[in-house]
């Protein structure tokens, strides 16, 4: 399975450890296409390396191959929009993590897609462990004939 996961890179790098954990749990399941993301060397002016034009034909082969979605979307990030609207479009199963927050809330548009699954957590853990409900039961339903 390939998995695409996202998270904001120029919107701020507070997410970081969450985003290490995020990928080195999901490499049990799959390929992790976008394990880049967790890179502490990638600065919120991103990578420095490519073009955006380069960056863009990179990361959109890597929706096209994704059989699924799991975004953190704690900090707002206009790429992690894109790219969740590009797997809805596609009809691949989209997973967007929101840690709860008393100062900050979820967009409408994230929140109320009933093509997204929201889940909602409290810390690192409490991430993990939804994580592996979800891609247990997304796993089990791609094997049944």
């Amino acid at each position: 399975m390939n998995i695409y996961v996202c998270g904001a890179i120029s919107g701020g790098r507070k997410m970081l450890p969450i985003y290490r954990a995020m990928i080195d749990f999901l490499k049990h399941y799959g390929t992790v296409l976008t394990d880049h993301i967790a890179d502490p060397t990638l600065t919120e002016t991103g990578e420095k390396n490519l073009s955006d034009k380069d960056i863009f034909k990179r990361d959109f082969t890597w929706l096209q191959k994704a059989d699924c979605i799991v975004a953190e979307v704690t900090t707002p990030s206009l790429g992690v929009g894109y790219e969740i609207a590009v797997g809805v479009q596609r009809h691949i199963p989209v997973y967007a993590f929101f840690q709860i927050n008393q100062h900050q809330k979820l967009s409408a548009l994230i929140q109320g897609n009933p093509s997204i699954h929201v889940l909602l957590y409290t810390h690192c853990d409490d991430l993990l462990a939804k994580l592996e409900l979800v891609m247990t039961s997304w796993n089990n339903t791609k094997k049944r004939p």
